[in-house]
């Protein structure tokens, strides 16, 4: 089988099955059984697979099929312009999320030290580590994204400090000058109505905040003032529908700010201690 009639036969299988992006999934399903770069698809339509490439293709396909991810597949996600790797135990970061690393460049010059709450893939942490050079911790209460995060930072070169905990248990008081989160947020009474590729594949520990969505927010803007030093930032991803319930929790701090994401829905709020 050449790689022409590979990419027109997957694609053909993953549109029959109503697979978004059916074409460039079958582009990146291929590229990562033979081992190449998109390009090399087009500019060597004619290479005949070998017996193993087109073993792993068939299995890849399959696997998305049945609604596994295509980055738990090929274990890659772009994020902020890097390569990260993904597992099954961390969420994949979203494109969406680039705009809390917007946001805390904003007030990172002055940061010494930035604290990353639930980091999973360490997204976030790797980010601003890497822009601003900063001394930063990341905490997750998941052993299994710990690894995975720090994995991440050992192939980027990041310098990060991970701690396994709940949120910032185990961080020290007025220890941090910035706090970032991509925090739980999916209400638990909307489990049904989320897209397999998300409901059956992702840890819900990272999705499911609880009854209301608010769980994980309430507790995390409880607990930042034990945490940061007088005048620190705290900048959390905002879930859909959670802008006033999250911004009455911030009723006494200062200089509450705002992003609105492409969409102009609100997606990231920044607060002053």
């Amino acid at each position: 089988m050449t790689l022409q009639t590979a990419l027109l036969q997957g694609t053909q299988l993953l549109e029959q099955a109503s697979v978004a992006v059916p074409r460039l999934t079958a582009e990146v399903l291929l590229c990562h059984a033979v081992h190449r770069e998109r390009e090399y698809l087009y500019a060597h339509p004619e290479y005949e697979l070998q017996e193993m490439e087109w073993l792993h293709y068939g299995r890849y396909l399959h696997e998305r099929l049945q609604g596994k991810p295509t980055q738990y597949i090929t274990h890659r996600q772009e994020f902020y312009g890097r390569d990260f790797r993904v597992t099954s135990d961390v969420l994949i970061p979203r494109p969406e999320t680039e705009h809390v690393v917007e946001a805390a460049l904003k007030f990172a010059s002055a940061a010494r030290r930035i604290l990353d709450v639930g980091t999973g893939s360490g997204a976030l942490a790797i980010t601003l580590q890497l822009e601003t050079g900063a001394q930063v911790l990341a905490t997750d209460i998941s052993p299994t994204a710990i690894i995975a995060a720090a994995e991440n930072a050992r192939r980027l070169a990041a310098r990060i400090e991970f701690v396994v905990c709940d949120l910032m248990d185990s961080i020290a008081p007025q220890s941090v000058d910035l706090i970032v989160s991509n925090p739980p947020y999916v209400p638990l009474t909307q489990k049904g109505g989320l897209q397999r590729e998300v409901r059956d594949w992702e840890p819900h520990v990272a999705l499911f905040a609880g009854e209301t969505g608010f769980e994980i927010y309430d507790r995390i803007a409880a607990a930042g003032p034990r945490v940061l030093r007088p005048d620190g930032w705290l900048i959390l991803e905002l879930g859909f529908g959670s802008l006033d319930h999250v911004t009455s929790l911030f009723a006494t701090w200062r200089d509450i700010q705002i992003t609105p994401d492409l969409a102009g829905i609100p997606r990231v709020l920044a607060a002053r201690r």
